[in-house]
């Protein structure tokens, strides 16, 4: 077995980057980037904390995230299951990273910045969905922003409904829990999950 242990390393094996992959990288969003992540209604958020790493899927009905400006994006905080570990992540170590992922195109976008978690009504009140307004809102300052290489989209052959998988298949949620969890009524969980989901969505 032969493990890489210094970056050195690496980048005799890799060898150096090319132009475009460093020419790209701006700490603000140009025009074409603000396009691209306005189109974006999924994004997955990063955060580390005391505890470790989480990453969280994000999505909306419509873009993922609001541009206040260049440098500056707000990410509504909509129902979920109460857990926040990105939440508390963020409240005591400030880095995030963010991939926003399109429908349809093969081109990704990243960016890492800084995020503070505002709950002033000032800002809680500008997003409204179904009459509700989130408990928080995650306020990001962009330190690097860039497009990702398309390979691993074209490698997955992500948006090609042959490719979709038979989802009945699959395990569900109920099934999973029962298993993590002796006891646990799984059946009534999957068959309940519909209506609750419907309406605790905002």
């Amino acid at each position: 077995m032969t493990i890489v242990t210094s970056v050195d390393q690496l980048n005799a094996l890799y060898g150096e980057p090319g132009e475009a992959s460093l020419v790209k990288v701006t700490n603000f969003l140009l025009p074409e980037y603000r396009a691209m992540i306005e189109a974006s209604p999924f994004m997955a958020l990063a955060t580390v904390g005391p505890e470790g790493l989480d990453c969280s899927p994000r999505g909306d009905a419509g873009s993922v995230i609001h541009i206040e400006d260049e440098r500056t994006l707000m990410l509504p905080d909509w129902r979920g299951n109460n857990r926040i570990d990105s939440l508390s992540n963020i409240v005591r170590d400030p880095r995030v990273a963010l991939m926003f992922l399109i429908p349809g195109s093969n081109t990704t976008m990243r960016l890492n910045g800084r995020a503070v978690v505002r709950i002033d009504e000032a800002i809680t009140g500008r997003f409204e969905m179904d009459g509700r307004h989130p408990r928080s809102v995650i306020v990001i300052t962009i330190e690097e922003v860039y497009s990702q290489c398309a390979r691993a989209v074209l490698r997955a052959d992500l948006w090609n409904p042959e490719k979709f998988r038979d989802t009945a298949c699959l395990p569900t949620v109920g099934q999973m829990l029962a298993s993590a969890k002796k006891g646990f009524d799984g059946v009534a969980y999957d068959r309940e999950w519909p209506g609750r989901a419907a309406k605790s969505m905002w």
